[in-house]
């Protein structure tokens, strides 16, 4: 389980987070929607404790993450798969070294074992006999795949997916928000995803937790955001915000 109590966090004189409070229960899939600059991406952070919180309480597995020593923390992060919004390729790494990465740095993985997981993972996200390309002869789509069999490569517990369908176009996001919900339930793992995107959150989600304004505004499934009556709720989620 993921929790927030009470999570407040400025940069400077800007308050990006306000007093959130979230729980993220084993298994589900949540998205965290909401307009650009309302703290989404920024309370990812939190959760592999890259950013530390001003004030309140951040809790992942039972552990209280702002207190973890640095390698309770590493210990904690292999367990957490993340997809950036880039997807955060090593350029001068063909896609085997990106996807075998945390395998090497982490385990006692043969080469051949590694390989085989490499394969494995790239099989999962559906590209084939795209080890010794270079991430430049991908397309957008084509990287994204490959952060995210990077990500499953460890077999976490958690992946944490930030604006996974930005920049795709609509064919390609489509692709993405499908092999998200089937990775969910493959391999049994708790997600979270940050976006913007109401109808990838809409479509994919077993909850949306709404942001604005550094807090959150509703929680609840998808047909219960979309029935929610409040006046802000309806025009961000009709595009209007």
């Amino acid at each position: 389980m993921i929790e927030f109590k009470d999570v407040y966090k400025s940069f400077d004189e800007k308050h990006v987070l306000r007093g959130i409070n979230l729980t993220v229960q084993e298994g589900q899939l949540i998205s965290i929607l909401g307009p650009s600059g309302c703290g989404k991406s920024v309370t990812l952070k939190h959760i592999i404790g890259i950013l530390q919180p001003d004030r309140g309480e951040v809790w992942v597995d039972g552990q209280f993450v702002p207190k973890l020593s640095r390698p309770e923390l590493q210990e904690l992060r292999k367990h957490i798969g993340v997809l950036f919004q880039s997807a955060a390729l090593f350029d001068s790494m063909t896609v085997n070294e990106n996807v075998g990465f945390m395998l090497r740095m982490h385990t006692k993985m043969t080469v051949g074992e590694i390989d085989r997981r490499v394969a494995e993972c790239l099989e999962q996200v559906e590209l084939r006999g795209v080890e010794e390309l270079n991430p430049d002869e991908l397309s957008g789509g084509m990287r994204k795949r490959v952060g995210l069999a990077r990500a499953i490569a460890m077999k976490p517990d958690y992946i944490l997916y930030d604006e996974p369908t930005t920049g795709l176009d609509p064919k390609t996001a489509i692709i993405i928000g499908d092999l998200i919900v089937r990775l969910q339930r493959q391999l049994k793992i708790t997600s979270i995803v940050v976006t913007h995107d109401v109808k990838l959150a809409t479509e994919i989600s077993d909850r949306i937790a709404l942001f604005h304004e550094g807090k959150v505004a509703a929680v609840g499934t998808p047909d219960e955001i979309s029935r929610n009556d409040s006046d802000m709720i309806r025009r961000f989620m009709e595009g209007q915000l």
